[in-house]
């Protein structure tokens, strides 16, 4: 809704509305046990009663908020988000990370959500184990450490040692959040509806918050479901690390992996945010730091398949060891977007106008507001202002005013790109702060030019050239019986409207043939150019002296075709 509009929601429909939503069914996992129950006995009971005045609970803060008549600012969403509850904070956590469907100043704005969950007691979380696993604790672990290693909106981390002595981390989902964030999600949806849109003053952008809500819901169904992470991380590790001593990520324990609970080995060490702590314990950050940038360049450009949340805190260090963790948030890239990026970054360091557009124009899809030329302005500037740049050229900002330009000139892209942006700006401040002196950006576009060059096939370059070449003579040999068939429906025109056209015939008969022995010359000039690149190329049958036979055959029918046609052309003249 925007700020002109000013109107007001029919709070008594809407309350309607929200309070139908009662006799929808939400998804639950399984039934609860016994034990489960009796502790969550209270927390069950002021569940039920929300329940039934949730409807009411939600509207009464929006309206404080007073979004029908001013829309929602960035601030005044985060602050509706930390009014509704835990709920809403993790929704506005993972709204922060998708600037393919909210504005950038959003996304900021939503950083600043806080996370001051309460912890969930440790007889809840060894019960909530026990029923994932049937087992008593006593009987998985040796230790197991009711304080745990961090706490959040949907689940909680514990330190644990296991019968076989290896070190572990359980993370616990917490019980009803699953219930609840999808009950939520359906009373956001109908109250979307009747909202729908965000208006940005100051970028007049405007925002589906239904189909943004529908996004949201189905990257937080993965998040509640911890397999997801799990087989996240095991394909990480299965295909992204190289060398385990060199940079590695934590083991998942899969007979301790269920959708409620998630077991992967422990990380014995700290953080990469502690630069002093690992130069007093001997270790070299810019070591480290290539490690990291590294492996993050092979993740993108030769698997495809990258961290995309790769702040300080996901990147830890053992033993002098890196070790990525968290993967409840991972980007994938196809042949076809690497290509892509790839494209951007060599026209940008190449100064390559026309083939930045092209890759531009591959991203997404043009609409009807496109201009191609006030397009290729844009992008002459974008490699002036970068050209022009000293120091460290950044992934992130190329990536970025790319993405600008997509926008500004109305393209659709996917949100891989998007992903991708941020992720490569997340790395980018990992290094700034661990050694500022590495150039993420150079070992990025190295890498590209490796691939292009590794992957440029000049055998069948060749071939699909010849192809190309071969394809134009063949539309170009329609051309005569277009051009006679439009002279003779020209002449049958003019015929019609009464006018005597007589004794043309004998002129009509000669252009044509001129033209046909014209097009037939040039013909001839595209045969003879691809005949000459097929004799590079290794094709059987071949002559004695290692020249194809149909180059050979190419080449001489050319040279033939040329001669006759020039004949035909200076008889005629």
């Amino acid at each position: 809704m925007t700020n002109k509009e000013n109107k007001k929601i029919d709070q008594e429909k809407l309350r309607r509305e929200l309070n139908d939503t009662k006799t929808e069914k939400t998804e639950n996992n399984k039934e609860m046990s016994d034990q489960l129950k009796g502790l969550l006995k209270d927390d069950i009971s002021d569940y039920r009663k929300q329940d039934r005045t949730r409807g009411a609970e939600m509207i009464s803060i929006f309206a404080a908020h007073n979004y029908y008549a001013n829309g929602f600012t960035p601030e005044e969403m985060r602050t509706t988000l930390e009014d509704l509850g835990p709920t809403y904070v993790k929704i506005g956590q993972i709204m922060s990370s998708r600037v393919d469907l909210l504005p950038e100043n959003y996304c900021k704005e939503l950083e600043k959500l806080r996370q001051n969950v309460k912890p969930l007691d440790a007889e809840v979380a060894r019960a909530v184990i026990e029923e994932e696993t049937g087992k008593k604790i006593d009987e998985i672990y040796s230790e197991f450490r009711d304080k745990p290693l961090g706490s959040a909106s949907i689940g909680q981390a514990h330190y644990g040692v296991l019968k076989d002595g290896t070190k572990v981390v359980t993370k616990v989902q917490r019980p009803l959040i699953a219930d609840m964030m999808r009950k939520d999600f359906v009373l956001l949806k109908k109250l979307a509806k009747l909202v729908n849109v965000v208006v940005d003053d100051e970028d007049s952008m405007s925002i589906d918050l239904v189909s943004v809500i529908e996004e949201l819901e189905k990257v937080s169904e993965e998040e509640l479901d911890f397999r997801i992470e799990a087989n996240n991380t095991k394909y990480f590790k299965e295909n992204c690390v190289e060398d385990e001593k060199k940079i590695t990520c934590p083991t998942v324990i899969d007979e301790l992996t269920t959708e409620r609970i998630f077991t992967m080995t422990f990380v014995d060490g700290y953080t990469i945010s502690h630069k002093d702590k690992l130069i007093e314990d001997g270790y070299d950050p810019l070591k480290i730091g290539k490690a990291i940038a590294e492996n993050y360049v092979h993740q993108v450009l030769d698997v495809g398949y990258f961290h995309a949340d790769p702040h300080q805190g996901n990147i830890m260090v053992s033993a002098g060891t890196p070790y990525w963790i968290d993967f409840g948030m991972v980007g994938r890239i196809g042949d076809k977007e690497l290509n892509t990026v790839q494209r951007l970054v060599l026209s940008l360091v190449g100064g390559d106008k026309e083939g930045l557009v092209n890759g531009i124009a591959s991203m997404g899809a043009f609409s009807s507001k496109t201009n191609r030329d006030k397009l290729t302005e844009d992008a002459q500037l974008l490699i002036d202002r970068f050209s022009g740049s000293t120091g460290q050229l950044e992934m992130s900002g190329l990536l970025n005013e790319v993405l600008d330009l997509t926008s500004k000139h109305n393209i659709k892209v996917p949100g891989q790109y998007t992903m991708l942006a941020r992720s490569v700006l997340a790395m980018e401040g990992v290094l700034e702060q661990l050694c500022p002196d590495l150039d993420l950006f150079k070992l990025l576009s190295d890498k590209m030019i490796e691939h292009a060059e590794k992957n440029f096939d000049v055998k069948q370059t060749l071939i699909d050239a010849g192809k190309e070449l071969l394809g134009i003579g063949k539309k170009a040999t329609k051309i005569p019986a277009l051009l006679a068939d439009s002279l003779s429906g020209l002449a049958k025109g003019k015929m019609k409207i009464n006018m005597e056209l007589t004794g043309y015939d004998e002129p009509l008969d000669r252009i044509g043939a001129y033209v046909k022995y014209v097009v037939l010359s040039i013909i001839a000039c595209v045969l003879f150019i691809g005949s000459c690149l097929l004799a590079n190329v290794d094709i059987q049958p071949k002559t004695e002296n290692g020249m194809p036979l149909i180059a050979v055959g190419g080449i001489v029918f050319a040279i033939a075709l040329a001669i006759y046609s020039v004949s035909k052309l200076t008889k005629k003249k």
